[in-house]
């Protein structure tokens, strides 16, 4: 026979207490979003009052919604900046208002970022050394994480340890003999020394994620599929790599993202007009006593669409990528 258990008085009236304070909350955050409308009509139907009455509001009802919100607002926020100088006029580039759309937006930074210099080059330049470097790096990463994950031979620990210890050592340091062994290769000025140099960079990390997510996926699905006829690399390549989408997906993403926005060791290697990235590109447009900020800012944003498409395409993978890849060695 079962009982019903009835919630002690002490419960209730803490029950009854949250209730009543989360109600005084709610009261005080709508009295001052409230608030904020009065003052946006009392201020020639000013929005920014509105926006802080709301957000104000927000934090007294639901504080950590509210906190959240706020941190949002100030990361998008200088994004919105440079979005609004890409679309001012020539004449206001110096102009301090903060309105998001100015006064007169136009294009014209963007067609003069295209007419005038070889943004389109820049960015292809670009996106062939990261796709390049995004796919041989997982590509190696790959195999070479395997084996760390299901062998265990002399020196595996202190190669793993060695692995991680590259990834101490600042980029500045490494520019020097980067430079030193791509030179020596006769391959300096060309697209294919840099993609040599960020390989080699990307590769150490790439395998500590994919080594660990790999720890994760029982041997005995290999060793099944052994036993129905696939030899290890047949196992590898049916079994491992599909259930590994989502740590491969996040490699890439990560590759990716290094040698998009790279500049240092780019600035070292190339030199020709020809094959410069964006970001050598968009350097050039500082000058000592004048800058373009209206085309600086218009290449910003165009160069950020890539990236955003990705993350939008591998959005899903994401959670699962980083916390399934456990550190276990």
């Amino acid at each position: 026979m079962s009982t019903i258990t009835q919630p002690t008085p002490t419960a209730a009236r803490r029950q009854q207490n949250g209730l009543t304070s989360q109600q005084i909350r709610a009261g005080i955050g709508g009295a001052i979003a409230v608030g904020g409308l009065v003052l946006m009509v009392a201020n020639q139907m000013n929005v920014a009052y509105l926006l802080l009455g709301l957000l104000l509001g927000l934090l007294v009802w639901k504080p950590f919604h509210g906190i959240l919100v706020a941190y949002s607002i100030i990361s998008v926020y200088p994004v919105l900046r440079i979005v609004s100088i890409s679309l001012r006029p020539s004449t206001g580039l110096l102009s301090r208002s903060l309105d998001i759309i100015p006064a007169g937006a136009t294009l014209q930074s963007y067609n003069n970022l295209f007419n005038e210099e070889p943004f389109l080059q820049w960015a292809w330049n670009s996106l062939s050394i990261t796709v390049t470097v995004s796919i041989i790096g997982v590509a190696v990463a790959a195999t070479g994480a395997y084996a760390f994950s299901r062998w265990r031979f002399f020196g595996r620990r202190p190669a793993l340890i060695f692995l991680l210890t590259t990834q101490m050592i600042p980029a500045g340091m490494l520019v020097i003999p980067i430079f030193v062994i791509v030179a020596q290769l006769g391959l300096a000025n060309q697209i294919i020394g840099l993609v040599l140099a960020y390989i080699s960079t990307a590769v150490p990390f790439s395998i500590w994620i994919l080594k660990g997510y790999y720890d994760t996926i029982p041997p005995d699905l290999e060793e099944a599929a052994m036993v129905d006829g696939c030899n290890r690399m047949e196992a590898f390549w049916r079994i491992i790599l599909p259930l590994s989408t989502p740590a491969l997906s996040i490699v890439f993403l990560f590759n990716f993202l290094a040698a998009w926005s790279e500049f240092i060791v780019a600035k070292v290697i190339l030199t020709a007009q020809s094959v410069m990235t964006w970001p050598l590109g968009l350097n050039q447009l500082i000058g000592t006593f004048q800058t373009d900020w209206g085309k600086y800012a218009a290449g910003s944003v165009l160069v950020t669409v890539p990236v955003l498409l990705l993350f939008m395409w591998q959005s899903k993978y994401l959670i699962s990528g980083l916390t399934l890849g456990s550190v276990k060695s």
